[in-house]
């Protein structure tokens, strides 16, 4: 008994060392922390040039010093969402995750999503940074040695055509090079046959190029009407693409009830969803092959695990769409810890992001595939200096709204 006593005890005053916290009792198995204050900032350089993806960076401080940061969110979201948490222990994740979604009379929409996302993968960083270990071994610990990229464009190639670009993206050690159909950009009017006969003619050159295998993939953008999107779908079985995403507009989940059974593709959908409630019809119903939900989107880190639950359970492979740099290096965190269903991560360009006021090494990156970060918390560190300051929350809203709990302390809608 003694001896047990012991080690449990040099066990947690080992952590209590290394985090750099005191203890408030030996039982203790964090530091006791609260939430101080909540800042936003805009990136620099960033204007949304493509769609509404917000950008900016989050930063919560704790009344021990540690600071965690998240993307994503505008002023107006992260605002309300700060107002909830100030004055709370920062290692309730799954509590503050569940009281911001709970909290108001409406259920968040997908831009409270967002916010919430943020703000949920800076209180991983804070966790992981107070006990001194990656984000990855909170979350059950490494499952995969890296995680394999796609390239959407593939900037150090400097090749003239599409077709020798994709080449060069493969032979640079990147699973797949995903393209997008033709048409679609300036003034001139989409024509829908014209440009599902141009995207067919497109696809199957570029399969020819990397030489089959899986090594492509197209995004149809939600820009054709069902007819053309599964006249596209039928022309392209043969060639087997790694996946083809988004075959038609993504306001009716229930098209691909009457899409799935009529084409062998692998069908990928869930860039514009949010959290598990959005996907959960598609996954259940094995009515697509890939999410596409990703960071900060869903929620943030706490929920997206969920959903690699339920695309486990349901053997669904995960392909999350790339929003920013302190998104990719933190999917890679939670694709790193969640189970050997397949996934690939998207990456812009072909390469991540390094901007100016995170570290250059925020990913680790080499030969197209993203390795975790074994550095505390995310992993990735935060100058402030170098981005556009908007706002800080340091008090709780003067309008709380009412909270409901269960007698065991649960958070329930009110």
């Amino acid at each position: 008994m003694q001896r047990r006593n012991f080690l449990k005890s040099a066990v947690l005053g080992s952590t209590a060392v290394m985090a750099g916290f005191p203890f408030a009792d030996s039982e203790a198995a964090v530091p006791k922390l609260k939430i101080t204050k909540v800042r936003y900032y805009n990136a620099p350089g960033y204007n949304k040039p493509l769609f509404n993806q917000a950008r900016g960076i989050v930063e919560i401080e704790t009344d021990g010093g540690i600071i965690g940061i998240g993307e994503g969110g505008s002023k107006d979201t992260i605002e309300q969402c700060a107002q909830m948490i100030i004055g709370q222990n920062p290692f309730r994740i799954e509590h503050i995750w569940q009281n911001l979604y709970r909290g108001m009379f409406y259920p968040p929409g997908r831009e409270k999503l967002h916010a919430q996302g943020a703000l949920d993968m800076a209180l991983w960083d804070i966790k992981g940074k107070a006990l001194g270990v990656p984000v990855y071994e909170l979350l059950g610990g490494a499952t995969r040695d890296y995680v394999e990229c796609y390239a959407t464009g593939f900037r150090a190639s400097k090749a003239k055509t599409e077709e020798e670009r994709a080449r060069d993206c493969i032979e640079a050690g990147l699973r797949a090079y995903r393209i997008g159909p033709t048409g679609g950009n300036g003034d001139v009017a989409f024509d829908f046959y014209d440009n599902a006969k141009k995207t067919i003619e497109f696809c199957k050159r570029i399969d020819a190029a990397v030489g089959g295998g899986g090594k492509w993939a197209v995004d149809l953008h939600t820009r054709f009407d069902t007819t053309e999107g599964l006249k596209i779908c039928k022309a392209l079985e043969e060639t087997e693409p790694y996946f083809v995403e988004d075959i038609v507009r993504s306001e009716n989940p229930d098209v691909y009830k009457t899409l799935r059974p009529m084409t062998t593709v692998p069908i990928a959908v869930g860039e514009q969803f949010g959290d598990r409630w959005d996907i959960n019809p598609l996954i259940e119903q094995h009515l697509i092959d890939y999410t596409r939900v990703t960071l900060p989107n869903t929620g943030g880190i706490s929920e997206m695990k969920k959903i690699a639950s339920m695309c486990e359970t349901h053997y669904v492979g995960m392909i999350p769409h790339f929003t920013g740099p302190l998104a990719t290096a933190t999917l890679v965190h939670v694709l790193g810890s969640s189970s050997p269903t397949r996934c690939l991560m998207e990456l812009g360009g072909g390469e991540p992001e390094r901007p100016a006021y995170f570290n250059e090494d925020l990913v680790n990156f080499k030969n197209g595939k993203l390795y975790l970060n074994p550095e505390p918390g995310l992993g990735v560190k935060f100058d402030p200096k170098k981005a556009t300051f908007v706002m800080e929350v340091a008090s709780n809203t003067q309008f709380p709204h009412p909270i409901l709990k269960s007698p065991d302390g649960a958070i329930h809608n009110w």
